[in-house]
């Protein structure tokens, strides 16, 4: 199953505030994108909705995942699609409330009485899926692992964390990060953005394991599919590792101040934080942790490449 940064998607119910103990590639580009939605998630623990898009994403890592299970003969497009069905009901036994994403528009109306939301929803599924096999060959792959947990504390005393949805390994011992992205691939000008994510997995395999992998692989299966490949050196990594730790200072800093301020950005509509926000006339909740008074007037890094 794809998994969030923090492990396993749980459902949307209210969660005791916590301080923050690490980073994870999520929860990283949350505060670079806006701090007030790092701290509701992270601290505030405010439960979100389901949406459909993240939910059939969890879907098609599911049946990617599962698919490496077979023989590599095996690994067809019609055994990847006979998994989707049965992935899909594991899913839903364990977070039942991933029903109510086909539920009407009435609250007492049953839940997709004739199943036609559920099947195009599957039906969009399906498509991810044959678009994966226009990408890659999984008769040829041989991951040594898949949905990896990582965690690795750097020199600095920050601790990272995340999943890696493949770690494919060649003859030669070079290693290859792959990560799914069910969206469309980005535009130039935005894949170092996309790409961050993946320096972060090459920096925690690198301090953890001593191995700096050869190639990091995003592979988008939405739009007409695209694979966005990087292969870093370590003067890549070391700069990933100064803007982290520059990063979790900053955070550090918020945390002991409570200071979140809300950043307006492209991602704002599909917020489910907008009541809380006052960039959308909301006010957020009072901030659950103790507060020193201290300067905090150091700039932000942003989610510019170094």
């Amino acid at each position: 199953m794809h998994q969030t940064d923090s492990g396993p998607t749980t459902a949307a119910v209210p969660r005791p505030a916590s301080a923050p103990t690490g980073l994870s590639p999520s929860r990283a580009g949350d505060f670079m994108t806006c701090p007030l939605l790092y701290r509701l998630r992270v601290i505030d623990r405010l439960p979100e909705p389901p949406s459909a898009a993240a939910t059939r994403g969890t879907l098609v890592h599911a049946v990617l995942e599962r698919l490496f299970d077979s023989p590599a003969a095996e690994r067809t497009p019609e055994r990847a699609l006979s998994l989707l069905r049965p992935q899909w009901e594991r899913l839903l036994g364990e977070r039942p409330e991933l029903g109510e994403l086909f539920r009407g528009n009435d609250e007492h109306s049953p839940a997709d009485a004739d199943g036609a939301a559920l099947a195009g929803w599957l039906g969009d599924a399906e498509k991810l899926i044959d678009q994966w096999f226009k990408l890659e060959d999984p008769t040829r792959l041989h991951p040594v692992e898949r949905e990896l947990y990582v965690e690795t504390v750097v020199e600095s005393g920050l601790l990272l964390r995340g999943y890696i949805d493949r770690v494919d390994v060649a003859p030669t011992g070079d290693v290859r990060l792959v990560d799914y992205k069910t969206g469309r691939a980005p535009r130039r000008d935005f894949e170092g953005k996309a790409m961050f994510q993946m320096k972060f997995y090459a920096l925690v395999v690198w301090r953890w394991k001593g191995v700096v992998p050869k190639r990091l692989q995003l592979v988008y299966l939405g739009g007409g599919g695209d694979v966005v490949t990087y292969d870093p050196d370590e003067a890549d990594l070391l700069a990933t590792e100064r803007k982290l730790t520059a990063l979790w200072e900053t955070i550090t800093r918020a945390v002991t101040t409570g200071d979140f301020p809300a950043t307006r950005n492209r991602l704002c509509d599909w917020c489910d934080h907008q009541a809380s926000c006052p960039e959308f006339g909301g006010t957020p909740p009072p901030y659950p942790l103790p507060v020193q008074a201290g300067p905090h007037d150091e700039p932000m890094p942003t989610n510019k490449e170094s």
